[in-house]
């Protein structure tokens, strides 16, 4: 299945969920924000969320500061 994770096309073996995305690119982490082709996707469904042919995801790690 191809996608396309910030701009960058990506090439998985199979059927992955969100989680499983990032746990696989060591990008789940505190502070992660993800939005699949331009909607945000809350956390809570990140486990539970198929990825699908063709999916466009930007993953941001979001930043505090003054």
């Amino acid at each position: 299945m191809k996608i396309v994770v910030n701009d960058e096309s990506l090439t998985l073996p199979g059927t992955l969920t969100l989680a499983g995305l990032l746990e696989q690119l060591s990008r789940h982490q505190p502070g992660t924000a993800l939005a699949v082709n331009q909607q945000i996707i809350p956390r809570d469904r990140w486990s539970s969320y198929l990825l699908q042919e063709g999916d466009d995801l930007v993953i941001f790690q979001a930043i505090a500061g003054g």
